[in-house]
């Protein structure tokens, strides 16, 4: 069956194997469980998180939820740099091994998602579509907004980019409807279109009840949960890659409406991006969390250089030379880097210090995500992770505007975002639409760096992988085209085993090196 191997637990009581859940019993089932239904939504969340979950018989220390697949398809790509050594967790993803379909890069991914997918459904299959609950409608809304974000994401990782491959295979659908058949006789792999349009379905519906419980008084308690912009953020986000431009714009823009302003200047001219209070959503860490109490089996410990962890020992987290040349000296966001001196204008004395005193951080590593709590070589890595920033709306409503017939309104929404936010000297010069993409683009790889969508974005504007003159180590120099097959991930040896309506990807190989 599809998700066969996953480690789930049904947080509610749902209907016998094969039965179906009248209205009524719905109503029933809530009523006897009233605060479970609490339980299960935070329950979604907490699953973005989970320490072992997927690999708790091996040696795996990237098996820590949602944030690891976030930094293994950054790494695939060609602006986050990282050498081959024995504290990098993520060289399957450096050196594209991760095609291999006894991976654990893409079985952690399958997992993870398919587990969150299996916990929602477990909440939709109770709550009554209709219910005129408004926290019944916040529930089930949370559900169906997470769901889509993992199809979204699960569609992407294992086919190429929606627009010229509608009709190619995509992932399997399991929804509340047809969980049951799936866990007993597998499942087949719908087309892209049709995931698209389940996505799509989810938002909309998501969107919705989200509406009319804010109407009612119901919103979230803080940012783990889904708001209604953030709803409007993820269904922009979908539109951006299926190329409707003006429901791009206009998701884009009732996201901004409702969200609170972007970072200023003076707060991304320090390490920091750890607060989930700063983001539209994102992943709320604690510090008795097990991924913390681990000690180094976190995202922290992965991408922090000013921390404890893997990357403080080694396994560095570096800018792809090229973009980081692009970036305006007057841009506060070149300090987000060291230089090739190894210097950051916008570390303090001490922290400067720590990097080239103690830690010997190589030139062009990242100092944009700082320490917990502001203390230097912390080993409690309890940084929350952003899933969302207000700041990627206005680079989607700019693209999406240019995109859809307005280049010159593309291009002042980019350099007021810019002049505004990171840099006052800035101007967009683009002129055309597909030269505002391009500049667009220029400014996601900067401001959206490690945080997960660098990689879809290489997918949906097909711009391959190419890292030559970016830095890294000779061995992983690879010029990989768009179709590539290594582009995206094989369904996982399990999957395959355990469903027999299961087809897999073409066979991918590992790239070669070529010369700089």
């Amino acid at each position: 069956m599809a998700g066969a191997a996953l480690v789930s637990c049904n947080d509610l009581d749902t209907a016998p194997m094969g039965a179906t859940i009248t209205s009524d019993q719905k109503e029933e089932t809530i009523a006897a469980n009233p605060d479970r239904i609490d339980a299960s939504v935070t329950a979604i969340t907490s699953m973005f998180s989970v320490y072992a979950n997927i690999l708790p018989n091996s040696f795996g220390h990237e098996d820590y939820g949602f944030a690891s697949a976030m930094l293994g398809l950054d790494s695939r790509g060609t602006d986050l740099v990282s050498e081959d050594t024995g504290y990098n967790w993520y060289t399957r993803n450096l050196n594209f091994a991760d095609v291999q379909a006894n991976g654990r890069p893409t079985r952690m991914a399958w997992a993870t998602l398919y587990n969150q997918i299996y916990t929602a459904n477990n909440v939709t299959s109770v709550i009554d579509p209709e219910t005129e609950d408004a926290k019944l409608k916040f529930s089930l809304a949370q559900a169906l907004a997470i769901r889509a974000f993992d199809y979204f994401w699960l569609v992407q990782l294992y086919q190429h980019t929606y627009v010229g491959n509608q009709d190619k295979l995509g992932v399997p659908i399991i929804t509340e409807a047809n969980q049951t058949e799936a866990a007993a006789n597998g499942c087949a792999r719908s087309t892209v279109e049709e995931v698209y349009a389940q996505v799509m379905t989810d938002l909309d519906k998501a969107i919705s009840l989200l509406e009319d419980a804010e109407a009612e008084g119901v919103t979230r308690d803080d940012n783990r949960y889904v708001s209604k912009e953030v709803a409007y953020g993820i269904r922009a986000r979908v539109n951006l890659v299926m190329n409707n431009w003006s429901a791009a714009a206009a998701d884009a823009q009732k996201a901004i409406d409702g969200s609170g302003a972007p970072y200023s200047m003076e707060d991304v001219a320090v390490p920091g991006f750890t607060d989930i209070e700063d983001w539209m959503w994102g992943i709320l860490i604690s510090e008795t969390d097990r991924v913390v109490t681990s000690g180094i089996v976190n995202w922290p410990s992965h991408m922090g250089s000013l921390n404890n962890g893997y990357a403080s020992v080694g396994a560095w987290r570096m800018v792809n030379q090229k973009l980081y040349a692009m970036i305006a000296d007057s841009d506060v966001r070149k300090g987000w880097f060291l230089d090739e001196n190894g210097l950051s204008v916008n570390l303090s004395a001490a922290q400067q210090a720590y990097v080239t005193e103690e830690a010997g951080c190589p030139p062009y590593t990242q100092m944009k995500f700082g320490p917990y709590n502001g203390e230097i070589y912390t080993s409690t890595n309890a940084c929350d992770i952003p899933l969302m920033r207000v700041e990627e709306m206005y680079l989607i409503l700019a693209e999406a505007q240019a995109m859809g017939g307005n280049a010159a309104q593309g291009a002042t929404t980019l350099q007021n975002f810019v002049q505004t936010y990171r840099d006052a000297e800035y101007t967009c010069t683009a002129t055309t639409a597909e030269a505002v993409q391009d500049a667009v683009w220029t400014q996601r790889r900067i401001e959206l760096w490690g945080e997960g969508l660098s990689y879809f974005d290489i997918m949906r504007l097909k711009k391959g992988v190419d890292r030559r003159g970016c830095g890294f180590q000779e061995a992983y120099v690879f010029n990989v085209p768009a179709s590539d097959a290594a582009m995206i991930y094989p369904i996982p040896e399990a999957e395959m085993q355990a469903n027999s309506l299961m087809e897999q990807n073409p066979v991918a190989t590992i790239p070669q090196p070529v010369t700089e």
